[in-house]
């Protein structure tokens, strides 16, 4: 009798629903001895304030400009932007192949905290969900100019994924022209609408709660999962319950509960291997000053690096850069790896042991 194929244990493709995309899982390369590079970890501890940081409050930023004495989450123009507002229309070598367009946009920058040392899965809930309000204002405001289609909301985390400044952070970078990432999404996303009636990502989660192989986390709004077509070795995605375009859709019982999911998502990421867990993640949101977007179902993708431990991680090349992307550990496996984490941060269980060990009697 022939074997019989097994996701766990048979190379396989599998199919991104969002892009049509697709990735090459190699199961069983998993299972052989690890002889590459290993390294050890010293965490350091940041101080609540740094004089010399650009983004603490009441001090100069790296161009002119000097931060005021914010107390919250704050916003401000980056400035060293990659696009600018005023650029003029036009271009070169229309219908050759060698084109070029002009493209206008906004970059703005947001502190997630005036604490230096506080990453978003050490702020408190309510200090989270003081960040998600800022997202949402700023989203409003870049909304209002009429040549914006598309915005994105994401964070840098971590020298690794080249961010330059380690007070925490993410930015907003508001474009004339929907990037790659999201006109294959919006296609994906319009031709299912058009054929069922529902968001692409509805169907897909309603699946996955099915099956539970790759659930993290949820709460009753939003559900933290390892797509089944991850790249990454510990990619997750966070998509909400509801069918709803953009945070501007949520109500307070979603920020309430999106605060509150990134808080022990995140948590679980820097557990995993007791450091700050470093990854680029941001929001895909519907096309602004576009008309309607039925079809498109807020989602938060999460891409970190790293793999064996603190230090070793996951490059993109050979294979991955020449044909497709490819992967060994499992999606089914890294989502039971990342879900059975504690979802208290490493560093308040060690301070919690530290202070009970410190009443202890002599």
């Amino acid at each position: 009798m022939p074997e019989a194929f097994s996701l766990d244990d048979h190379p396989h493709r599998r199919l991104n629903a969002l892009t049509g995309e697709w990735v090459l899982v190699s199961p069983h390369r998993a299972k052989r001895p690890w002889q590459g590079k290993r390294e050890t970890h010293a965490a350091h501890a940041a101080a609540r304030r740094d004089p010399a940081c650009y983004l603490c409050p009441g001090n100069q930023r790296a161009g002119s400009a000097r931060n005021p004495e914010y107390t919250g989450p704050y916003a401000f123009t980056n400035d060293f932007s990659a696009l600018l507002p005023d650029v003029p229309d036009g271009g070169c070598g229309e219908g050759s192949l060698l084109q070029a367009r002009g493209e206008r946009g906004l970059c703005r920058v947001i502190c997630f905290s005036p604490r230096h040392d506080l990453t978003l899965p050490e702020l408190e809930p309510a200090d989270i969900e003081r960040v998600i309000g800022l997202w949402r204002e700023e989203y409003r405001a870049l909304a209002g100019r009429p040549w914006i289609r598309s915005i994105l909301i994401f964070e840098n985390k971590g020298e690794t994924m080249g961010c330059s400044n380690p007070h925490p952070h993410g930015q907003i970078w508001a474009q004339s022209t929907p990037p790659e990432e999201m006109v294959k999404e919006s296609a994906r996303q319009k031709s299912h609408y058009e054929r069922t009636g529902r968001t692409l990502l509805a169907d897909y989660l309603a699946a996955e709660l099915e099956q539970g192989k790759r659930i993290v986390c949820s709460n009753e709004r939003f559900v933290a999962l390892v797509p089944f077509w991850a790249v990454w070795p510990f990619e997750t995605m966070i998509v909400s319950r509801r069918s709803v375009p953009s945070l501007l859709d949520f109500d307070p019982a979603e920020d309430r509960a999106l605060a509150d999911i990134l808080k022990r998502l995140t948590a679980r990421y820097d557990n995993l291997f007791c450091v700050s867990f470093p990854y680029s993640a941001g929001m895909h949101q519907s096309p602004v000053n576009d008309g309607g977007h039925p079809e498109w179902h807020w989602h938060m993708h999460f891409y970190p690096p790293l793999l064996r431990s603190a230090t070793v991680r996951k490059f993109m090349v050979g294979y991955e850069m020449l044909a497709n992307p490819q992967r060994d550990i499992t999606p089914e496996r890294a989502a039971a790896t990342l879900r059975e984490l504690p979802q208290t941060h490493y560093k308040t269980a060690d301070r919690a042991a530290g202070s009970a060990m410190d009443k202890e009697p002599t």
